[in-house]
């Protein structure tokens, strides 16, 4: 259903205090037992060989990290800057991190970031789906490579986590590198570069629901000299997922090539093609005084029809980034892509309770077309003195998101979920969308980072941006022409202490022009953003570790919520305050640890609706995760890797019509992994919800106002058996 991506919750659920209080014991056990046994370990054994501290001193900005740390960053800045250089917050997910957790989807890999909230809409394919510091944005927030890869419509352009490098997350207000962009941040996703050394390796896998998959992954010079360089990844899947009847199919390929006659000048060339066939999301009912004798329906049933339901995307991109540096001062860059992506959707989905067994279903339908086309050119001025270095960039850059294609809507057929008869024949339904439009975003922009006599930090920026939407209506024969513009800024200031302490505090806007209609008829209006955020972040001497804890305050003005299928309203104003603690480093005998904490205080502050004190809808109050993996690298256990996880989201809130609010429990899922290498060879097995909690992501209310809701995915397993040669 369109309201997947955009509707908005009212009122705040009870909180449920001892189930919180297990959880946080859970978490900390984890912890001490990882403690405890080291301890134990070190009284076993008379004399222990410390290995060597390595101290993370630098790694490439679009590099795989080191381990489970990154010290620098091009997301924040647009040129590889220090994570704790940047007054605001910027989490890596490295390499090592996608490889050892269970990562099959960018929401996955997301799960134990603090500010995230990891698929809240359930298990839904159609495009990405994660709200940052409490705002839906996933569809939306997608960058790759530092272009915009956001949903057009229905086309997700969904990337797949085996072609990137690394994933960083930049939260609240963004707008002066990027453009439009909401109050919550973005996501930029790091595509595998092409590689100086001869890499090759490769992997068989196979896991729940009957899904097998295989993977490619080769790069190295193509001269002697090392001017030419290339990586070739692939991916084949092909399988099911928990869902009756549902498909979980991949064809994936990234050829990428790099020319770089020197050090100062560099060219790469990158391409993809993705074919999916893959499942959407699907609310069930739950019993309630208006159906008090339903039951509580099993994960895997569906609403949807096998001969029907479909959702198919075939999508490719192809693009280069450019740098040269003239000298010590100057260097230019271009980045240019363009994307496009065919989609044939499909869906038969519940809308009410015709009596106590019969579903009411609806039929819909999307085939359409969407392309993306990004450039973002940029000059970068580095300037030094005896107390002064600066660094400048300037850039215009130019977006324009094209969609051709017409969507259908109708009743559709019922289902008796005592006796569910499948393969029947659905007709197709009647247009309500077929339209061609085109939007255009260009903008100016320049920003400052500063440092004076090597502590002092400050960042300054600004942007001027232009829009334009076009749309051709085919269905009434008519056209419109919408335009907008808005400057957006931000400052920060930090001080870096000896010690590696570093606070800092930072002011930022950001703007969305929201164009078409509401529910009404009338034009949507821009929604604007402002946050405060304060924070430390604190890289120590002695431990390769960076921490960080943030206190943020978000405005955001004319917030979309859906308010049936394709129409939507705007909440005037919603305030969002928190508190963010996230840490990565490597403790005592070879044991990584990601851990991460969030306070959200979400509340709609105007409304021409009776809504105004509620909760912001689907934000819960407290997240956390603690993530662990030990490595043996001596004795007879050498190569083995065992890591464990757990992951808590608090309880919220889904509302429907009129303001009915539905509670949605809070829950705690366990991951966990085990692998074993040795010369070349890795055998590994991975499990998501490891103990199969049975959960709702979100819910919402029917036609009738009844309650529904999505379940969050079961349990997932996975084994694999990769080389490296």
């Amino acid at each position: 259903m369109r309201g997947c991506r955009t509707m908005i919750w009212n009122g705040v659920n009870s909180a449920a205090r001892k189930r919180q209080y297990r959880t946080g014991l859970l978490m900390t056990t984890s912890l001490a037992t990882l403690f405890a046994a080291n301890l134990a370990f070190a009284q076993q054994t008379p004399v222990i060989e410390l290995n060597p501290i390595i101290i993370n001193t630098g790694d490439d900005a679009t590099g795989p990290g080191n381990g489970y740390l990154a010290s620098t960053t091009t997301t924040g800045t647009k040129v590889s800057t220090p994570l704790r250089e940047l007054p605001r917050s910027v989490s890596v997910i490295t390499r090592e991190q996608l490889d050892d957790r269970p990562s099959q989807r960018i929401e996955d890999a997301l799960a134990y970031t603090a500010g995230v909230t990891a698929s809240p809409w359930g298990v839904d394919e159609r495009y990405n789906q994660f709200m940052i510091r409490g705002f839906d944005v996933g569809p939306y927030a997608v960058f790759r490579d530092g272009l915009s890869q956001r949903t057009v419509d229905f086309s997700g352009f969904k990337a797949e986590p085996y072609g990137l490098e690394r994933i960083e997350v930049m939260k609240g207000a963004s707008s002066v590198l990027y453009g439009q962009n909401g109050a919550d941040g973005l996501v930029n996703l790091t595509t595998k570069r092409p590689t100086k050394d001869p890499l090759y390796s490769a992997y068989a896998g196979y896991g729940s629901h009957n899904t097998y998959e295989v993977g490619l992954d080769a790069g190295g010079p193509l001269d002697k000299e090392g001017v030419w360089t290339y990586r070739l990844t692939g991916l084949f899947r092909d399988g099911h997922e928990g869902v009756d009847f549902s498909k979980n199919d991949r064809v994936f390929i990234a050829p990428a090539i790099t020319w770089s006659p020197s050090a100062d000048t560099s060219l790469t060339v990158f391409a993809n093609y993705q074919w999916d066939k893959l499942p959407p999301n699907a609310f069930l009912p739950v019993a309630s005084p208006l159906h008090p004798g339903l039951p509580k329906f099993p994960r895997s049933f569906t609403t949807s029809d096998p001969d029907f339901d479909r959702f198919n995307a075939n999508h490719g991109s192809i693009g280069y980034s450019f740098e040269h540096r003239f000298n010590e001062a100057w260097t230019i860059r271009q980045n240019l892509r363009y994307s496009s992506q065919d989609t044939d959707y499909r869906h038969l989905y519940y809308t009410q309770m015709r009596d106590e067994q019969t579903m009411g279903r609806a039929a819909f339908t999307v085939d359409e077309t969407a392309s993306i086309f990004s450039i973002d050119n940029s000059v970068q001025y580095d300037y030094q003195s005896d107390h002064i270095k600066n660094t400048l960039i300037a850039g215009l850059d130019y977006n324009r998101y094209t969609v051709d294609g017409h969507n259908g809507y109708a009743t559709g057929p019922d289902l008796n979920f005592e006796n569910p008869v499948y393969g029947i024949d659905v007709p197709m339904p009647g247009l309500i969308v077929d339209r061609k439009t085109t939007t255009q975003q260009v903008g100016i922009y320049a920003q400052t980072q500063t440092k004076i006599d090597d502590h002092w930090l400050l960042n300054l920026g600004g942007r001027q941006s232009w829009f334009k939407e076009k749309t051709d209506d085919r269905l009434y024969s008519t056209r419109s022409d919408t335009s907008d513009n808005a400057f957006t800024g931000n400052i920060g200031l930090g001080y870096l202490f000896d010690n590696g302490i570093t606070p800092y505090a930072s002011y930022s806007t950001s703007f969305v022009d929201n164009m078409g209609n509401n529910n009404e008829g009338g034009l949507l209006v821009p929604s604007k953003t402002r946050q405060y955020e304060v924070g430390v972040k604190y890289d120590p001497d002695f431990l390769p570790a960076h921490i960080t804890a943030a206190l943020f305050d978000i405005t955001k003005t004319n917030v979309l919520t859906m308010v049936g299928d394709g129409a939507y309203r705007q909440i005037p104003e919603v305030r969002h305050r928190g508190f963010e603690f996230e840490s990565t480093l490597n403790l005592f005998h070879n044991v990584s640890l990601t851990g991460s904490y969030t306070y959200l205080d979400a509340e709609i502050t105007s409304s021409t609706l009776p809504e105004v004190g509620d909760r912001t809808p689907m934000v819960p109050k407290h997240q956390a995760s603690l993530w662990a993996k030990y490595t043996f690298d001596s004795g007879v256990l050498e190569g083995l890797n065992i890591g464990s996880g757990v992951r808590y989201v608090g309880n919220s809130v889904g509302s429907g019509k009129s303001g009915t609010q539905v509670p949605v429990a809070d829950y705690t899922l366990v991951d966990a992994a085990i692998s074993y290498e040795k010369n070349g060879w890795k055998g590994a097995l991975k499990v998501s919800n490891l103990f199969d909690k049975g959960y709702y992501s979100t819910c919402a209310t029917d036609y009738d106002n009844g309650p529904m809701c999505i379940y969050g995915e079961g349990r997932t397993v996975k084994g694999t058996l990769s080389v490296k040669f």
